[in-house]
Formats: C-alpha cells, structure tokens, sequence
C-alpha cells in the first residue's frame, strides 16, 4: 500500500490503521480488498473526509490511496512537505507529527 499524505491545517488530529487492504480513520473503517489491480475507485464513491481523490490499485497490485494528514498551527516541515508512505505495514501507520507544541503560532 502507498499513502499519499496531502497536508491541511485541521483541528481534529487523526489516528490512521491498517489492516490487509482496510484503512481505518479514527475508527471508521474502509475496506477496499474488492478493488482489482488496474481498477480506480473514484473519489465521490467514497464519503470520507479522511480520503482525498479517487483510489487506485496498479497493474502491480499496489493500492494508492490519497489521505488529508491534518496539523497543528506550528507544524514542522515534515508534516507540512510529506513525503508519501510506501509499503505501509499492517497496524497503526507512523504519520508525520500534528504540531510541534515548543513553538508559538507565526502570524
């Protein structure tokens, strides 16, 4: 599985786990084992606010799935640039941190 984080400034942090082809998001769950290679789930057959765009799975067999990564006013870069989660193994998926707490809000 590979995890497209895009980034927005949310205040609702979020705890993301993966099962096999299930993807939960604070405890809702989407299953999308049923997906077969080459085939695209568009994205408004999916009501989910945690979920993007349209999800894929490559010819490869690779599910693609585009996911809002949340942060706090003073996130740091990493969470603000990330780079994209491959090879997500099963449990709770290590995201980017929501804020770094040390440092004040810019203005």
């Amino acid at each position: 599985m590979k995890i497209i984080l895009h980034p927005q400034r949310r205040n609702e942090p979020l705890t993301l786990t993966k099962a096999g082809d299930v993807l939960t998001f604070n405890g809702e769950a989407f299953d999308f084992s049923a997906l077969p290679a080459g085939a695209t789930l568009p994205s408004d057959a999916i009501s989910s606010d945690w979920i993007t765009g349209k999800v894929e799975r490559d010819e490869a067999g690779v599910l693609i799935v585009p996911v809002a990564l949340p942060h706090g006013p003073t996130a740091p870069e990493a969470t603000r640039f990330p780079a994209p989660l491959e090879n997500v193994p099963d449990g709770t998926v290590a995201l980017p941190i929501y804020d770094n707490p040390a440092e004040e809000p810019q203005a």
